[in-house]
């Protein structure tokens, strides 16, 4: 035996050093076609990694439900024409819906026709729509979408997304209001304020941008919903989900619900899930 060397006695406690094994992959669940990605553990890298949120069975749970609690309403804005609807939604901007349906029966008495708007200065409109904030903006929309409404498409609101979006004041939130709730034509979906933080609560977007969050609804929401699904997040949002502290404990979507800032939950939080 070379000196200084000794053979390795046995550990006192009766174990012997463990030789490394390579790891054998895991069998697959019966049923089940793919194997789940492993981690050197053999265990799952992720273990949300099953959690779809846009899963079509979790779209077709939240549409059943919001058609259960919101089978058939409508735009909450008082409107006779589509020309009353596009005042009032381009009134609505950073105001309530509530406060706006204050202020246009009068507006449309004294006004009751497009060409009456046309005729007007914004100066002359400011007083009539003070209350609705950001006046002296919503004037110069207001009476330069009626001048060229008058001008260019005689005196007819058009019932076109492109020509729409001409219109002073008319982006594509407003142009979808009046083309779903007067016209019944589906060219996209209404993301107000409530749209976009319930979509985002429900982890039906990641985006915050206006447009993307349009797109993204429009993609996994049936077109045929489009725009009953848009009225029925703003009565949720109304009613339920409110910006602070929504009423979870009384949702009818709580248990399909992860978002990171509910009052109450049954179910996992995701913190990404957030407004």
């Amino acid at each position: 035996m070379p000196r200084g060397r000794t053979p390795r006695q046995p550990a006192r406690t009766g174990r012997q050093d463990r030789v490394a094994r390579p790891l054998l992959p895991a069998k697959a669940p019966k049923g089940r076609k793919k194997a789940l990605s492993l981690s050197p553990t053999g265990r799952t890298k992720n273990k949300k990694e099953r959690y779809n949120p846009l899963a079509p069975d979790r779209i077709s749970e939240i549409l059943k439900r919001l058609d259960q609690l919101y089978p058939d309403v409508t735009c909450a804005l008082t409107h006779t024409s589509a020309w009353e609807l596009l005042v009032a939604t381009i009134l609505s901007a950073q105001s309530t819906d509530v406060n706006v349906n204050r202020v246009t029966p009068e507006l449309f008495r004294k006004y009751p026709t497009v060409e009456a708007f046309a005729a007007l200065t914004p100066e002359q409109l400011q007083p009539d729509v003070r209350s609705t904030g950001f006046f002296r903006n919503k004037s110069k929309s207001v009476v330069g979408a009626a001048k060229k409404v008058v001008a260019d498409f005689g005196g007819q609101v058009p019932l076109n997304m492109e020509d729409l979006l001409t219109l002073p004041g008319v982006a594509r939130k407003t142009a979808n209001v009046v083309l779903g709730s007067w016209f019944k034509i589906a060219e996209g979906v209404v993301v107000d304020t409530h749209v976009h933080r319930i979509s985002r609560r429900l982890e039906l977007t990641t985006n915050t941008d206006p447009q993307k969050i349009e797109q993204d609804l429009m993609r996994i929401i049936p077109r045929e919903k489009w725009i009953l699904f848009a009225h029925q997040l703003i009565w949720h949002g109304r009613k339920l989900c409110i910006a602070r502290r929504p009423k979870c404990v009384d949702c009818a979507l709580e248990n399909i619900c992860h978002a990171a800032d509910k009052t109450w939950s049954t179910v996992e939080i995701h913190k990404n899930a957030k407004v």
